[in-house]
């Protein structure tokens, strides 16, 4: 794929007016209040692995409506101290699939939460394990178009707060430092922990890459690629829900959660990538923190990669990401009582 979003210089100042309901965070507010009252973690059991370097857990947790969620839980063996959490989201179409497959977190010395996504898991990687009793709400036959003509009955609306409650989740779970915890996702996941970012407060860091669901008004006007081409698709049958399948979407749109963060954040974008267009990415990462005073500019970054697709950096940008939060996390350890 060529080129086909704005040039780069213009990508850095692109900061539009997003549509935002004016009762965006009353809505948000009432949604995560019904889920506020009740335990979150009902359910963690040690989950035999193979591995003798991290110890790992089946956790299922409270998520919307009280709904089971299961996650897996994983930490360096051996070690009792509380330790900084990533809790990790997956991308669209991906369950939470095997716990030894995502071992960068733990092995880098955190605890790691690794969320299922409710309902997915058939499209990519090793399935999943949390269904989601909702699916039969009108709207399309994928994941994004669930109950699309409603923020109430929206799928996202679900998810954002089957990713809320994992914060909650991992911050009762045994060996966390609650007060350093990470949302972090890549696509999907990338959005789920920015519409954290903008929920939870506390976060110690956000790391983003390639986050769906941001500036989504213009996404589905300027690309044909799925997970966005399935909105288009939906609304090429169903003309008349133009106009309500806006409004739902301004609900869970990343730009309107980027502009409420305050967590120090990590971004990464491909300038090829027609699956998250670069100008989605940049009106949040430009718009980030603006609406709370949030993180000071310097600790913010975003990273550019000029001929990448969806895949952006791929593994470059995790170690990025790696040397990153732990320069981030250093710079906000308390300094011991007597070093002055």
């Amino acid at each position: 794929m060529a080129l086909f979003d704005l040039p780069l210089d213009e990508l850095r100042r692109y900061a539009p007016a997003v549509s935002e309901p004016a009762d965006f965070d009353e809505f948000w507010a009432a949604t995560l209040h019904r889920e506020a009252t009740a335990p979150v973690l009902l359910d963690v059991r040690p989950e035999p692995t193979g591995l003798r370097l991290v110890d790992t857990w089946d956790v299922t947790f409270a998520g919307f409506d009280g709904e089971p969620v299961r996650a897996w839980y994983t930490r360096p063996a051996g070690v009792d101290s509380p330790l900084p959490a990533v809790v990790e989201y997956v991308g669209y179409g991906r369950g939470r699939g095997l716990p030894h497959e995502r071992l960068t977190w733990p092995v880098a010395g955190y605890a790691h939460l690794l969320m299922d996504s409710r309902g997915q898991g058939s499209q990519y990687g090793s399935g999943g394990d949390t269904p989601d009793p909702h699916g039969g709400t009108r709207g399309g036959p994928w994941p994004i178009t669930w109950g699309i003509t409603s923020p109430h009955d929206y799928y996202y609306r679900r998810l954002i707060t089957d990713a809320v409650a994992a914060v909650d989740a991992v911050r009762g779970l045994a060996g966390v430092d609650p007060a350093r915890v990470v949302a972090a996702g890549n696509s999907q996941g990338g959005a789920l922990a920015l519409a954290v970012a903008g929920l939870v407060p506390g976060l110690a860091a956000l790391i983003a890459t390639a986050p769906l669901l941001c500036h989504v008004q213009r996404a589905i006007d300027i690309t044909d690629a799925p997970p966005y081409g399935e909105i288009v698709n939906y609304l090429a049958v169903n003309r008349e829900q133009e106009a309500a399948v806006r409004r739902t979407l301004s609900y869970v749109d990343g730009v309107s959660f980027a502009r409420r963060a305050t967590a120090p954040a990590h971004f990464g974008v491909g300038l090829r990538d027609t699956v998250c267009p670069p100008s989605t990415i940049f009106a949040a990462y430009n718009q980030y923190g603006q609406a709370r005073g949030g993180a000071a500019p310097e600790q913010n970054t975003i990273h550019v990669y000029p001929f990448n697709h969806h895949e952006g950096g791929d593994a470059y940008q995790v170690r990025r990401q790696l040397h990153w939060l732990a320069a981030i996390l250093r710079s906000a350890r308390p300094e011991p009582a007597g070093t002055r």
